[in-house]
């Protein structure tokens, strides 16, 4: 008898906003993303001027965040400009991409 093992993973829902144009996020400056989206320390105060930070509070944005918190602390131009340096889940991937076809063009 076989089992198939069924991770969390493959399961979580993911959220996406409907348009890109929704990312109303600050371009430069800081940010504090929400406990539920990144529990460390270094989640307050994030400078998304910094292309490391930046890097790191999208990834956990992508991954754990609410529409409404992806809308309100990501900014579209930066999310494109960033887009190919982003290491997620490929089913997080697959979602943006597929939405977002601008975002494959720029990888």
């Amino acid at each position: 008898m076989s089992q198939t093992r069924v991770r969390y993973r493959d399961i979580k829902p993911y959220d996406a906003p409907e348009s890109l144009d929704e990312l109303h996020g600050p371009h430069d400056g800081l940010i504090d993303l929400p406990h539920a989206v990144r529990w460390q320390s270094d989640r307050l105060g994030v400078d998304v001027s910094n292309l490391g930070w930046r890097r790191m509070a999208y990834q956990a944005l992508l991954a754990e965040g609410l529409v409404t918190e992806q809308c309100r602390l990501m900014n579209r131009d930066r999310l494109i400009e960033t887009w190919p340096i982003l290491n997620m889940d490929p089913r997080v991937r697959n979602l943006w991409e597929g939405r977002f076809p601008q975002l494959r063009a720029a990888v």
